[in-house]
């Protein structure tokens, strides 16, 4: 007699099967991805900067040309850029470039704290879709009364495994993401204070050539 194909469990069935805890899952999972890559994007974007820009500014602040300098930082549309333009037009405040370097930094990190609640809060519901699965295999058993059997028990095994499953995948990927834009805007925070610190010392050169004639 041949024996009957065993059914295969699909993807759609394991996450039917996880319960209404799925839901929640699945929507921080959606928020992860969708801010990952808007942000990473966004970032790359920012990490492109031009090879001729750091002398195309410095040329035209030598030459006194700050509107000029101003239109450079402009069409380059970069936080290092904005933050120069802060400085090029209030050049005697230096603590104008730094408060325009903390605004950037902090437009950059916007949507990083939503991340980092999905990488912890999915985990949690994971865990919480355990402890639910455990209460519903112990209910069934209840009911059941002497006629317990491994199929009886099969709804809240599911429950428990599937969501802590799921709920560990979501918080592994978000924590990942969320360390990957973390160090990209590091990156581009430390050129930026780079740049910071050539374009104070181009300001001073300026100012003392001025004082010497």
């Amino acid at each position: 007699v041949p024996q009957a194909a065993e059914p295969e469990l699909s993807l759609w069935s394991m996450i039917v099967k996880g319960g209404w805890l799925m839901i929640p899952i699945f929507i921080l999972s959606i928020i992860a991805v969708y801010i990952f890559c808007e942000r990473y994007m966004l970032l790359r974007k920012y990490t492109r900067i031009s090879d001729t820009f750091p002398d195309k500014i410095r040329d035209c602040i030598f030459a006194g040309n700050i509107r000029g300098a101003v239109t450079v930082c402009n069409e380059e549309n970069t936080p290092m850029s904005r933050m120069l333009v802060k400085g090029l037009l209030h050049y005697r405040l230096r603590a104008i470039v730094e408060s325009a370097a903390n605004l950037e930094v902090a437009g950059m990190e916007k949507g990083l704290s939503t991340l980092a609640t999905c990488a912890g809060m999915a985990p949690m519901i994971g865990f919480l879709g355990t402890v639910v699965g455990m209460v519903q295999a112990f209910y069934d058993m209840a009911m059941a009364g002497n006629n317990i059997n491994i199929t009886l028990l099969s709804r809240g095994i599911y429950t428990a495994m599937i969501t802590t499953v799921a709920g560990l995948i979501v918080g592994i990927i978000a924590y990942f993401a969320y360390n990957a834009l973390t160090a990209k805007i590091d990156h581009i925070v430390t050129k930026m204070e780079t740049a910071s610190a050539d374009f104070m010392e181009v300001i001073y050169e300026v100012k003392n050539e001025k004082e010497n004639k």
